[in-house]
């Protein structure tokens, strides 16, 4: 795993699902085996541009998410290395009793992406806004989660997603606009996770973030500098397998541990993280994230606003933590 930080909280002229698009571009060039399954939502995505150059393995498969999840099941068991997308809503709550049963319990590897996870759905709102994606596919035995936080690391996790068999994986996206952290060529391993910024001895906290909560994370760790506060920021992009070892190591170093998710934090990161502690290094723990809501309607930064999804959250929570270590 090699990675260069950018963290200039800058937004890159590409799109998240371009990432992707690019990532699929070449699997599918380099093997035959490579399946794209979508549910009517390929000018969303982007995906049109697999359909145009690989037009026998990229699937329209309607709006009909249930039934894709099959198709890709069904197209897995035969040796296909198979993708499926939908709106992260769809892709976890619709179908997930075909995902559960058809793919995980049969051991096939099927490759599922969810968009426009949490606030970054935006304007198709509360219906469409999956704050409980992650935590359906975590119940899952033995399946990946990702939440990835730029087109740098959606190109390379798409990847490495691919070359994985008999085991489920879900993975979110940002389809739009985003902040750019990593610059291009960074190569991440999953289950791994990635250390943005440390100071030795002298962090009080941890923030462990993923998705578009490490840049606010990273806006977080610029502030409390300038009031004297060291932290340290680890992007846990993988939520299952999540790393252990480096939760644990973190928690022993700083003694306080802040999450930071775009999620529902009682079954997601903060769960994820808050559980490893309570096992192997009790720790006090804040969590950012969703708090047991609904989505609603609105612009992103508003909605960022509305369910505390930002970096003067995370300060306010770093202070709470290292107040009660």
């Amino acid at each position: 795993m090699s990675f260069t930080l950018i963290g200039k909280h800058e937004k890159d002229k590409r799109n998240c699902r371009d990432g992707y698009v690019q990532a699929m571009l070449e699997l599918m060039e380099a093997d035959k085996s490579v399946v794209h399954v979508d549910c009517d939502l390929m000018n969303c995505i982007n995906t049109g541009k697999l359909k145009a150059a690989f037009p026998d393995r990229a699937i329209n498969a309607g709006i009909a998410e249930a039934n894709a999840m099959g198709v890709a099941a069904g197209l897995t068991a035969t040796g296909k290395k198979t993708w499926m997308h939908s709106f992260g809503c769809f892709s976890s709550r619709r179908a997930f009793d075909q995902a559960f049963m058809s793919a995980a319990y049969a051991k096939l590897g099927v490759k599922i992406l969810g968009s426009d996870p949490g606030v970054c759905a935006a304007y198709n709102g509360g219906t469409h806004m999956p704050f409980e994606d992650c935590a359906l596919y975590m119940s899952v035995p033995d399946a990946i989660v990702i939440d990835p936080v730029d087109y740098v690391q959606v190109y390379a996790l798409t990847k490495k997603l691919t070359a994985v068999e008999g085991r489920i994986s879900y993975m979110r996206m940002i389809r739009k606009g985003f902040t750019t952290v990593y610059a291009d060529g960074s190569d991440f391993e999953i289950g791994k996770g990635v250390t943005l910024k440390e100071n030795g001895d002298k962090d009080q906290a941890t923030i462990i973030a993923s998705g578009i909560m490490v840049d606010e994370s990273l806006k977080a760790y610029e502030k409390l500098a300038e009031e004297g506060i060291s932290v340290r920021v680890i992007d846990m992009f993988t939520w299952k397998p999540i790393d252990e070892d480096l939760i644990v190591k973190s928690a022993k170093e700083t003694g306080a541990i802040v999450t930071a998710e775009n999620h529902n934090c009682t079954v997601g990161l903060g769960a994820a993280v808050a559980r490893v502690l309570a096992e192997k290094c009790p720790t006090p723990v804040e969590m950012v994230g969703v708090h047991d809501q609904f989505g609603q309607v609105g612009a992103q930064s508003f909605l960022q606003e509305a369910y505390k999804l930002t970096a003067d959250e995370i300060i306010a929570k770093v202070k709470k933590v290292v107040g009660r270590k």
